[in-house]
């Protein structure tokens, strides 16, 4: 019997086939080799005017590679695209995950109070501010020290189990607003299966006083359920196995009631999501329950205020002034024109540290990937690698090869006009490097002006910077909950713009699936007591015969 492929994907025009393509790939041809040199030289006002700005986030975009006809000619590609229709069929609830016949919804986690979004013929808004109001309820007795662990003591550690979005969302809205935290809290994260990631965590723990957040969906995840049943056998170690005691000092994420109540945890302490909540767009839903319990049910909603401005910035504002489409066609210019590879994160901010982490999942997770929508092998590259660390230490460790190496890396340099520690002449430091690195990438440093210098010739090569080393600067007054929320959303948003764009789906992740499934066949015939037998290829087969003998007592 014939297969199908789900409705609205098998008819599209292919990526390179189109006009907007095209036209493109004329104009780069043009545009390739001319040096941001001359094309700021031409155009004195170009500084401000390539640049663009929305809910007190400002993009200065004007250190790209392009000139107005690129713009026009990517907005073109985004229109050709049917990306204005796209956006459309998300926030209608379309199940636009056609792999997984499912809608895609993250922005109903935060749309206001009265807002409709519709998915399956029901507005989800009020399902989604319940389970709100049930953190908020539980966070606030956690916080006030009503809530009492089984000894009776007040809970002062928190410890989030999880992985991928259940874990990189936690940590990376911890780190970065650990400013707004209830310091009298103390939180850590687990998600790595290495047993070390959960004994450091606790070691130094008393199990009276700590509460753990176990987030899986199906709480069946192995290296989640795995490091959950670990901490159950520690807490109950350290409160005389009582398996009563479970229900004060663990909580769950989840939709498994089953599941949850079997391991002991109270269902009225379950807070639910839902299938249209990918992992990676899943830290503001209940995955964040941590993320309130350090920062306060204002301070979260804030954030979910600051996800929903740029919502409706990248759902109703024009291409050319929309700060995700931009970001996002600026990316595909990069990938597939100028055959970028990667792109650097560059957060000039200690509290954002996890940012680049949290963006790795969030962009290489989503597209990565090598086929259509209709299942047809993609016509150009998809799925740059992010990478990134906070400034200024990267400029001591990798911006060598970004000003004077061989690879194009276009850079997105984050920064605030405020900073939340005052210190000394620290921030007009920090804020100077910003400008500094961004201005030396763009124009570099000719052969003449090192000679005029007085270098010696021979060293002159040497101390060329070759410039035309594309990077947007993003900037805002300082990091609130509100803006790391705004800030988020520019990303999630930039990466939709480029699934479409590619003709790909963002939302499933098909390709963390073959490993989990290989590893679940290898686990026994690690543990077998007698010799298995193997039938991998011979490498695998050689490592796992090496390893339990390695494994054996000496």
């Amino acid at each position: 019997m014939a297969t199908h492929a789900p409705a609205g994907t098998s008819s599209r025009t292919p990526l390179t086939e189109g006009k907007a393509w095209k036209a493109l790939q004329s104009h780069y041809e043009k545009v390739r080799p001319v040096h941001l040199r001359n094309l700021f030289a031409d155009d004195p006002q170009r500084g401000e005017r390539m640049t663009a700005e929305a809910a007190g986030i400002f993009l200065d975009y004007s250190k790209n590679r392009v000139t107005g006809e690129t713009v026009r000619l990517l907005v073109d590609l985004a229109e050709e695209a049917g990306l204005r229709a796209r956006i459309e069929a998300m926030f209608r609830g379309e199940k636009i995950n056609v792999t997984e016949k499912r809608a895609v919804l993250h922005v109903a986690l935060r749309a206001p109070r009265g807002a409709s979004i519709v998915e399956g013929g029901e507005n989800v808004v009020p399902q989604v501010h319940a389970v709100l109001d049930r953190m908020t309820g539980f966070c606030n007795r956690v916080r006030s020290g009503d809530w009492k662990g089984a000894t009776g003591k007040r809970i002062r550690h928190v410890v989030n189990i999880g992985i991928g979005g259940s874990d990189l969302g936690p940590v990376m809205a911890f780190e970065a607003l650990k400013h707004y935290s209830d310091r009298s809290l103390d939180f850590r994260f687990v998600s790595n299966i290495d047993g070390t990631d959960f004994a450091e965590a606790v070691r130094d723990l008393d199990p009276a006083e700590t509460l753990f957040i176990v987030s899986s969906k199906t709480f069946t995840t192995l290296e989640t359920m795995t490091n959950a049943h670990s901490a159950r056998a520690w807490s109950l170690a350290g409160l005389s196995g009582d398996e009563k005691s479970i229900a004060r000092h663990f909580v769950a994420v989840s939709t498994n009631a089953a599941e949850v109540e079997r391991f002991g945890i109270d269902t009225a302490n379950m807070f639910g999501f839902w299938d249209w909540v990918g992992g990676r767009y899943s830290m503001d839903s209940a995955i964040g329950l941590s993320t309130m319990l350090a920062i306060g049910p204002d301070h979260f909603r804030a954030m979910l205020d600051g996800f929903h401005q740029m919502d409706e910035h990248f759902r109703t504002a024009p291409f050319d002034r929309n700060l995700p489409a931009l970001m996002g066609l600026l990316g595909v210019w990069y990938s597939d024109f100028f055959g970028a590879e990667t792109v650097a994160v560059l957060p000039y901010e200690q509290y954002l540290k996890r940012f680049p982490a949290y963006l790795q999942q969030l962009t290489m997770e989503s597209n990565g990937k090598s086929v259509t929508l209709d299942g047809a092998a993609v016509a150009r590259p998809t799925g740059p690698i992010y990478w990134g660390e906070p400034g200024t230490n990267g400029q001591h460790s990798f911006y060598q090869l970004i000003h004077q190496g061989t690879r194009l890396v276009p850079c997105d340099f984050i920064a605030f006009a405020r900073p939340l520690n005052p210190l000394g002449p620290h921030h007009d430091m920090l804020m100077a490097n910003v400008f500094a690195q961004a201005e030396a990438l763009a124009f570099g440093k000719t052969a003449e002006q090192v000679k005029a210098e007085g270098t010696a010739d021979w060293l002159v090569p040497h101390r060329v910077f070759a410039g035309n080393r594309p990077s947007n600067t993003i900037l805002a007054d300082r990091l609130t909950p509100e803006v790391l929320g705004k800030l988020v959303a520019l990303y999630e948003h930039s990466v939709y713009t480029q699934g479409v764009i590619w003709q790909i789906n963002p939302f499933d992740q098909w390709g963390v699936e073959l490993g989990k499934v290989l590893a679940q066949r290898i686990i026994p015939e690690l543990e077998s007591r007698t010799e298995p037998a193997l039938g991998h290829d011979s490498s695998t087969n050689n490592l796992i015969r090496r390893y339990r003998k390695l494994r054996e007592p000496s």
